[in-house]
């Protein structure tokens, strides 16, 4: 089993029904600020933390008074507008204390869909992350209607999960694993300790019950476990409604974990190798070897551009000799590209008549 002090990047998903408090539609304060100690815990211990928080629309009904029955779609969404601001200001309050900055960072699914914007909401997340920041994720519900259905933070925080490269995903519920049926309704029913391969067998156990307050059930957690483990990731499905959750999961509390075969940046580095180019970006021999010894593709050292590919697509690198070494995936268009190969990074915003990005092609978006 992955180990989360061992982690170097760790996404939390935290749903609804532990934050809200469903008889009051109050925010449950106590165990929030123990979670903001369990996070400085492991940013101690040099983890990277992304919290992907539900919450906002159970918290803005509470506010709203309106009722715990499924809300008519406009209704819902109000009720996100109002318990959006209120959610980020708790996170940033509780986690304050220990000198840890927060962000908010709203996104919906086709934000990962849409690869212009997947490579913005990575480059955003990156940032943060390496400035120290611990982003709180929510589904902008206040326009999204997919997360107003049935269970997508689960999916959202697996993706989040891949977009950071994270090393393991823990979905803090309300129930302290996987069973092979719903343990409130069968007293026989088996918690799994360690999942490593999710079978036609294990989704058939699947139940669709989520609580009053969480859209979530167990389908939407294996289909986020199937996202995260295949991008290298372990999951964990943690009982989270205990003080401490996650130094309390650390001390080997029931839970499922969902393994996964690589690590995050050797599966993200295969998925890219499997794709079709664009383009080709032709190097010279300086740039091959500070490729090969670990540097981002900067623009100095591309020699030709070819084929038509925007930002975001896949190109071939090639060296001088017109040989391929690699694949990546380009910060640039074929046409900016072109008009800055050969060039200086610090030339970029006189050339574009606007800043870019130093490397053309980052390492992390590299197979070579």
């Amino acid at each position: 089993m992955a180990s989360l002090t061992a982690a170097r990047r760790l996404v939390v998903k935290i749903g609804s029904a532990l934050l809200v408090d469903r008889a009051t539609g109050a925010l449950r304060a106590d165990w929030l600020i123990s979670l903001a100690e369990d996070v400085a815990w492991l940013k101690a211990q040099s983890v990277d933390v992304v919290l992907v928080s539900s919450g906002s629309i159970a918290l803005g009904r509470g506010v709203l008074g309106l009722p715990h029955a499924d809300l008519p779609l406009e209704q819902s969404q109000a009720a996100a507008a109002v318990g959006q601001i209120r959610l980020a200001r708790a996170y940033e309050e509780v986690l304050a204390p220990h000198q840890i900055t927060t962000a908010q960072v709203l996104v919906t699914l086709e934000d990962s869909a849409d690869r212009r914007r997947y490579l913005n909401s990575r480059a955003t997340l990156e940032q943060l992350l390496s400035l120290g920041v611990v982003p709180i994720v929510n589904e902008n519900d206040t326009i999204a209607t997919d997360e107003i259905r049935f269970g997508d933070n689960d999916r959202l925080a697996a993706q989040i999960a891949v977009t950071v490269g994270a090393d393991v995903l823990v979905l803090l519920s309300d129930v302290d694993g996987f069973y092979s049926s719903n343990p409130t309704e069968d007293p026989t029913a088996k918690r799994y300790d360690v999942i490593e391969k999710i079978t036609p067998e294990i989704e058939a156990m699947a139940g669709d019950a989520g609580s009053g307050l969480s859209k979530g059930g167990m389908k939407t957690k294996l289909m986020a476990a199937k996202t995260a483990t295949a991008a290298g990731c372990a999951m964990v499905i943690s009982e989270g409604s205990v003080q401490n959750p996650l130094r309390v999961l650390h001390g080997n509390a029931p839970a499922t974990w969902f393994t996964a075969g690589l690590d995050p940046q050797a599966a993200r580095k295969r998925w890219i190798g499997g794709m079709k180019p664009r383009g080709v970006v032709r190097l010279d021999a300086g740039a091959v070897s500070a490729l090969h010894s670990g540097k981002s593709l900067l623009p100095a050292g591309v020699k030709r551009v070819s084929g038509a590919f925007e930002r975001g697509d896949p190109v071939a690198i090639e060296g001088p000799d017109g040989h391929q070494i690699g694949l990546g995936l380009s910060r640039y268009t074929a046409q900016e590209a072109t008009a800055i190969k050969g060039h200086r990074s610090g030339e970029i915003e006189a050339i574009l008549g606007y800043p870019g990005r130093a490397a053309l092609i980052h390492r992390d978006d590299m197979a070579l």
